[in-house]
């Protein structure tokens, strides 16, 4: 199956999803964090160069954990992007402990 080519906005939100997840890795090896994560280190590097503009939320829930960033903090982030169009970010906010879906 071949995939439709990404549109500028969802190239520049996998961009900014990736800039922001390499900041919380800081110094800290990719292969480490990948590990932690239950992925391979070329899928985070993928993640982090924006070549997976929209990882699952399963995908993010990871990371998140393993990097210490709350899930709140990545759909915030993210709806300033429009990810919320993609679902993950919704599911992150309605999700996290705390939050409500009344």
């Amino acid at each position: 199956m071949v995939r439709p080519p990404l549109s500028p906005e969802e190239r520049l939100r996998g961009e900014q999803l990736g800039t922001l997840l390499r900041q919380a890795r800081a110094e800290r090896s990719i292969v480490e964090i990948a590990a932690a994560a239950g992925m391979s280190a070329e899928t985070l590097r993928k993640i982090e160069t924006g070549r997976i503009p929209t990882p699952a939320f399963f995908t993010i829930a990871a990371l998140a954990d393993v990097l210490g960033i709350s899930l709140d903090t990545l759909a915030d982030h993210a709806s300033g992007l429009g990810a919320r169009n993609n679902g993950w970010a919704r599911i992150a906010t309605s999700s996290s402990p705390g939050s409500s879906s009344r």
